[in-house]
């Protein structure tokens, strides 16, 4: 299972929002690639960047922010946040981002997914965020109608092969990922699912590990201590 640091980025720093309430954020280092570089020093093999300005307004505010990291560490990364469009998506790529993470988008404009899957495959994956089973949109402030479950189907469907599954009401509050969603989701498709939100403990990972995840991302655990990456890497060697 791949471990994915998350460097949440607004305003040019690395920041994080509780439940995704941007009225809720803290800052840890206003150098993002300070802490990519960090994060690759203690063994990620995977980072996990997200624009939230990008999330709320759907403009690249921190475009150049995203592509410093990709220039500068030797590990892949993969970018998220407002990415609707293929303008965005080929910027990215251009700019060494090794995978696209397209949210809202996914739900809205299908035919954008279909061209993007088309044209890049496997670099493209699409993030689930969903509140109690449902999925939510522009950067988790709206509600939509549509199970997770069933995009799921929608996506596996169109080529999709990887995706983010986030619990909003988990996401920054240290109590432990869903794993009662995430084991429905990855048991209803053969999509590799990656686990975000409330992973803060090493027993987390290990109820993740049991599932069969893919992946699983790390965010305010790490920036509060809670978690080393560098011990956790060292014990999986």
């Amino acid at each position: 299972m791949i471990l994915f640091p998350a460097i949440d980025i607004r305003g040019g720093k690395c920041v994080r929002l509780i439940q995704g309430d941007y009225n809720q954020e803290i800052i840890y280092n206003d150098s993002p690639t300070a802490m990519a570089k960090e994060w690759e020093k203690q063994g990620a093999e995977y980072i996990h960047v997200v624009d939230l300005d990008g999330a709320k307004t759907g403009n690249s505010l921190n475009r150049d922010a995203i592509e410093q990291i990709a220039k500068t560490v030797s590990i892949p990364v993969q970018v998220g946040g407002g990415i609707r469009s293929m303008i965005r998506v080929d910027s990215h790529i251009a700019s060494g981002v090794s995978r696209v993470i397209i949210g809202t988008a996914a739900i809205v404009d299908k035919q954008f997914l279909n061209d993007a899957v088309e044209k890049y495959g496997d670099k493209i994956a699409v993030s689930i965020d969903a509140r109690n089973g449902f999925v939510a949109t522009d950067g988790w402030t709206e509600m939509s109608e549509v199970k997770a479950v069933d995009l799921l189907a929608e996506l596996a469907a169109i080529g999709v092969k990887t995706v983010i599954y986030t619990d909003i009401a988990k996401d920054g509050m240290l109590q432990g990922p869903n794993l009662h969603e995430l084991e429905m989701m990855n048991d209803a498709s053969s999509i590799a699912i990656i686990a975000s939100g409330g992973v803060s403990t090493e027993e987390d990972i290990a109820e993740l590990r049991k599932l069969d995840m893919y992946g699983a991302i790390i965010g305010k655990a790490l920036y509060e201590g809670k978690l080393s990456l560098e011990k956790i890497m060292e014990a999986t060697i």
